[in-house]
């Protein structure tokens, strides 16, 4: 295996701040209001449905274009949910909404995403530890 690149972050739990090794990224984060936080910045939820979302969408991209397949402009949107439960503590799911042009609203677009969710490193790094739900919309 060859190492592309590493990134990399510090930050101080939910309450402060997260900024990358490069400073392109300083974010305050704060609890969201739903938590009894202020929300008065972003969540670590967040964080990881922007690179989840963004990583997905480049796989669903390469699975694509090795298929021949133009998806013009399309989309896809995490939605990352914290969970409290009694005895498991807490955990995330995700559910990936993928705006799919019209006619690939069909067979030969799911059978994309579940392509994509093969090739995609998030979904590596989640399979089988998380719920992962992909939705064509």
């Amino acid at each position: 295996m060859t190492t592309l690149f590493t990134s990399s972050a510090t930050s101080v739990g939910r309450e402060g701040r997260s900024v990358s090794s490069d400073g392109y990224l300083d974010l305050k984060l704060a609890q969201p209001k739903a938590v009894g936080g202020s929300g008065d910045g972003t969540n670590p939820e967040q964080l990881f449905a922007v690179g989840y979302s963004a990583c997905f969408a480049g796989a669903l991209q390469v699975v694509a274009k090795n298929q021949g397949v133009n998806l013009g402009d399309t989309s896809v949107t995490a939605e990352v949910s914290l969970h409290n439960g009694e005895q498991t503590g807490f955990s995330i799911s995700v559910v990936l909404r993928v705006e799919l042009p019209e006619e690939l609203h069909n067979d030969q677009g799911r059978a994309l995403l579940e392509a994509a969710h093969q090739v995609c490193p998030y979904s590596k790094a989640t399979r089988g530890n998380i719920p992962v739900e992909l939705v064509v919309e």
